[in-house]
């Protein structure tokens, strides 16, 4: 595949004083950049900084309301995806937009000109999977393909379009560290090709590790330019906030306290054809330990958390005990009675009815006994309603979440701050046990310094914490105990000090470590 490079010196992609306002608010202010044929250009900044704004008007998505878009030297308008691509620029979206009952090269099809024979589709992926080093099978179905496969196949359906600027948002949040060093062989190769790539992550370890600009941008202006492998992650994220992030803290007493949360043998079918069964999973949880759960996306996190929460209960009551007591066919309900909290992976419209205020929000997820000392009629109704608002606010004190006034929608709150709400409505409960999946997913690295935090100071205060998490960095920080969860199935847990991130990676990929009597036993 060749590639017609830009004019030596002149910016393969350049915009000037880009602009986009909804309504009266400017998401994007006057920004310039610019991208050099054959580099890897970060795009940093917090959760509403503009990054997702910026991309979606290079890529045609959105329609600038002022500014300049420069394509080798030369003004242009993209009005939709199809135009960028034919101008050369591809881009491979955060969640993929796959059909699971199709193979990998119909999927591929779709995306191109109905001329091309489905057979040629699958014989040039084929081809370009080798030579980048993404191995596909173009006959395999998505729905039998892991997260790290289907993400290949946005990366080579872009490629199918000999793009010179590849746009990468968030690529290796659903990937293995081993996934992710192959992922930057590729996009080495592409570098050395001439080709540029625009690559947005909060991972910093990351940025510096294979970028050579970054670009940062704050409440929708740049605010700085700089070589990242020059920088440090603290000073990559001070230029994102405008300050110091926080430093999570997980030194101090962890004082191993009483079983609160236990799972049994536990297996549940899977409910859809896409679903992942659950197989044989057991853990404990003391009070004092923070469990972190790691795992490839798909691997039955999400079941795993509706097995635990009661959204979906199971058959067996042993099978999940919330201080010493059987409640796998329990709701949701019984187990928040007991003392237990839970925050789901997917903040709108799961923990979070979006038109509804803060406040509404709180009560709808507070037990019934709780909502007896808020709700009621005439004056007392009235005060009532006063320490309804009196709680959210004090939420949103403890957990910093910056809204516009002081009871607002939830959706109008960007994701990170809604997710430290969400959050701290769960930790105002003071629970004896926490179930969250994905704390920090997609949040800046402020707010998910302080939710990690909160996580760890839970536990030290002596409630047993399970984290589902795809983070490494995340699990590393917050905790205790560590086991892996693939194919549903889970590991052993390990001593945090005691494990790798190739270790990690490894159970990940589905090498499977089963326990007899206690001990690992490793499946190779």
């Amino acid at each position: 595949m060749s590639v017609a490079g830009a004019s030596a010196g002149r910016p393969l992609l350049a915009v000037r004083n880009l602009t986009k306002f909804f309504g009266t608010f400017a998401a994007c202010n006057g920004i310039d950049l610019d991208i050099q044929p054959g580099e890897i250009h970060a795009l940093l900044g917090e959760n509403g900084a503009g990054k997702s704004t910026l991309v979606k008007m290079l890529f045609g998505v959105l329609e600038p309301t002022d500014g300049q878009i420069l394509w080798k030297g030369q003004a242009v308008s993209i009005g939709s995806p199809s135009a960028a691509r034919s101008l050369g620029i591809g881009m491979v979206f955060q969640h993929f937009s796959l059909f699971e009952a199709l193979t990998v090269a119909e999927n591929i099809a779709l995306s191109l000109p109905p001329k091309i024979s489905l057979a040629k589709v699958a014989e040039e992926a084929a081809r370009l999977s080798r030579v980048y080093g993404l191995p596909l099978d173009p006959n395999a179905h998505v729905a039998d393909l892991s997260v790290g496969e289907r993400q290949r196949i946005e990366i080579v359906r872009a490629l199918l379009q000999n793009p010179q600027l590849i746009i990468l948002d968030e690529p290796t949040s659903v990937l293995t560290p081993q996934e992710a060093d192959r992922l930057f062989e590729t996009l080495a190769k592409l570098k050395a090709e001439g080709r540029s790539v625009l690559y947005i992550s909060h991972r910093l370890e990351e940025v510096q590790r294979i970028c050579d600009r970054a670009t940062v941008l704050r409440h929708g202006k740049v605010t700085g330019d700089c070589d990242p492998r020059k920088e440090t992650p603290a000073s990559l994220a001070r230029m994102m906030v405008g300050s110091d992030v926080a430093t999570v803290t997980a030194e101090g007493t962890h004082t191993k306290g009483d079983v609160l949360l236990e799972v049994a043998h536990l297996s549940v079918a899977a409910r859809t054809p896409f679903a992942v069964a659950l197989k044989d999973i057991s853990l404990k949880v003391h009070g004092g330990e923070v469990l972190a759960i790691a795992g490839v996306a798909g691997n039955g996190q999400g079941e795993l958390f509706d097995a635990l929460s009661g959204e979906f209960p199971v058959r067996d009551a042993n099978a999940v005990r919330i201080r010493q007591q059987p409640v796998g066919r329990h709701g949701i309900t019984a187990r928040r009675l007991m003392g237990a909290s839970f925050v789901p992976e997917e903040r709108h419209g799961h923990a979070a009815v979006t038109g509804l205020s803060l406040s509404d929000n709180l009560v709808l997820a507070r037990n019934q006994s709780d909502r007896e000392a808020f709700l009621g009629g005439g004056v007392l109704g009235i005060i009532k309603s006063m320490a309804v608002r009196m709680t959210s606010r004090r939420i949103s004190e403890a957990m910093d979440v910056r809204k516009s006034g002081d009871d607002p929608l939830a959706g109008s709150l960007s994701g990170g701050n809604l997710q430290k709400y969400i959050v701290g409505r769960e930790l105002d409960r003071q629970p004896a046990v926490l179930v969250v999946n994905q704390p920090t997913w997609g949040v800046d690295a402020g707010a998910a310094s302080r939710i990690r935090q909160a996580l760890v100071d839970l536990a030290k205060a002596g409630s047993a914490v399970l984290v589902i998490s795809q983070d490494l960095d995340e699990i590393f920080e917050v905790a205790t105990e560590i086991a892996v969860i693939s194919e549903g199935r889970l590991s052993a847990s390990y001593p945090a000090r005691d494990m790798t991130r190739e270790k990690i990676g490894l159970l990940m990929g589905g090498m499977h470590d089963k326990t007899e009597g206690g001990e690992a036993v490793h499946a190779h």
